[in-house]
């Protein structure tokens, strides 16, 4: 997997939270469409992500350009952790 389809992976992912989310945006998607996600301040990606759904879109699909103007940095949704045991190298796990 290319850096590009990484990117697109997380997109994607936050698009469908988010569209989850707020369902009143995702009612203005119609159901058949190819869905472009594009990255505010990323040309090369954007390109690249147009060039995807061009491929693979079919010529009565209409395509939907979801631009992203801002993403919250990544952060762990982990609340609580607790290390039991620490083995050392070269030790067969119990």
């Amino acid at each position: 997997m290319n850096a590009f389809e990484r990117k697109n992976t997380e997109l994607t992912k936050e698009f469908n939270r988010y569209v989850r989310e707020h369902p009143r945006f995702a009612e203005q998607i119609p159901n058949d469409a190819v869905v472009i996600l594009q990255l505010e301040g990323d040309e090369e990606f954007n390109a690249w992500t147009h060039k995807l759904a061009e491929s693979r879109r079919s010529e009565e699909a209409p395509v939907v350009v979801v631009r992203i103007k801002k993403l919250k940095p990544l952060h762990s949704r982990i609340e609580q952790l607790e290390l039991e045991q620490v083995i050392p190298t070269g030790t067969s796990v119990p």
